[in-house]
């Protein structure tokens, strides 16, 4: 059910022209600014971002994490659509967080 819900998630941001990103250094080295900045520049009408949950304390960092990468997009008039858990063995892994162009 959970690769389910990642594919459709995958696959909604690749065809509304998102990119998917990291809210902290790892996978693809961005945080939320910055992808934030590039979702302004590319005139993105929507984003999907990947704030980790994996690492250091779950709960505080992961609230911390998602905190920032709100901030960053609303600062930009996106407004939160979404945000999905991904739980892999009874393990929060993270967010997929989704944005939208006011």
């Amino acid at each position: 059910m959970h690769r389910l819900l990642l594919a459709a998630l995958l696959a909604t941001a690749t065809v509304a022209g998102s990119i998917v990103a990291p809210a902290h250094a790892g996978l693809f080295d961005k945080n939320p600014e910055q992808v934030a900045t590039e979702a302004v520049n590319k005139n993105l009408i929507a984003v999907t971002l990947w704030v980790d949950a994996s690492w250091g304390f779950r709960n505080q960092g992961a609230a911390n994490a998602l905190s920032r990468a709100h901030q960053a997009f609303t600062t930009r008039d996106y407004d939160v659509v979404s945000v999905e858990p991904y739980i892999e063995n009874g393990d929060l892994q993270g967010f997929f967080v989704t944005y939208q162009r006011r």
